[in-house]
């Protein structure tokens, strides 16, 4: 019996356009700014410090912010250049500059979910932070509420079982009570690896005929 979901953002509740054409290069756009202003800021100051350790120990501003922007350009998951993004898009946020897009059946469903009582939370590579701005900011209001918590890489890659051995671990049910949704195959192996239940999101795929994991267009179709 399920009793709690977890589930991806991008492709999943959220169109890979919106991340891919509005968040992404707003960060992009704002990067060297918004550094320039907040270098000095604690959390700010050690989010550069993490970044130049990766490129290995390099402490030139210019060099770290372009090294952020290549890393944007190829979509890393890296984990400072996460954070930092989801601090420029508070900003963003704010200043009312975008709202976070979010499917309607996506919307409809968590509602439905949450008030027959599943435990609903957010597993995503994007930051905690930018998670909540997302959906705290929605085109359908705030929908933080309907939330019990938020995982992001501090727990461990998307595509390694051990990170959902953790989730797991830190919600209290056993693995095959947790339900993960995701539109990538290589995260629903990690997931069902680590002994989850699990559905694939082709809603802007085309469906894989070979898949291991159910596949559904949308969340209308997801059955806990």
């Amino acid at each position: 019996m399920i009793e709690a979901i977890v589930t991806d953002i991008e492709g999943t509740t959220s169109s890979l356009s919106f991340v891919k054409e509005v968040l992404f290069p707003y960060a992009r756009t704002h990067l060297a700014d918004y550094v320039a202003s907040h270098a000095d800021e604690p959390q700010v100051r050690t989010l550069l410090d993490d970044a130049a350790q990766l490129m290995g120990g390099t402490p030139d501003r210019a060099a770290i912010v372009e090294q952020l922007r290549a890393w944007i350009d190829a979509d890393q998951k890296i984990t400072p250049l996460k954070s930092l993004q989801g601090l420029i898009w508070l900003d963003g946020y704010r200043n009312g500059d975008f709202t976070g897009h979010i499917y309607e059946d996506a919307v409809r469903n968590l509602k439905a979910w949450h008030a027959q009582g599943y435990q609903l939370y957010v597993y995503s590579s994007g930051s905690v932070q930018a998670q909540k701005l997302l959906f705290g900011h929605s085109d359908f209001g705030d929908l933080t509420p309907l939330f019990s918590g938020y995982f992001d890489t501090h727990i461990g890659g998307k595509r390694e079982a051990d990170s959902y051995r953790r989730i797991a671990a830190a919600l209290g049910f056993p693995a095959d009570r947790i339900l993960f949704l995701s539109d990538i195959r290589e995260e629903l192996d990690a997931a069902r690896e680590a002994g989850m239940a699990t559905r694939w999101l082709v809603r802007e795929q085309v469906p894989n005929l070979d898949a291991e994991h159910p596949q559904v267009a949308d969340f209308d179709a997801v059955q806990p």
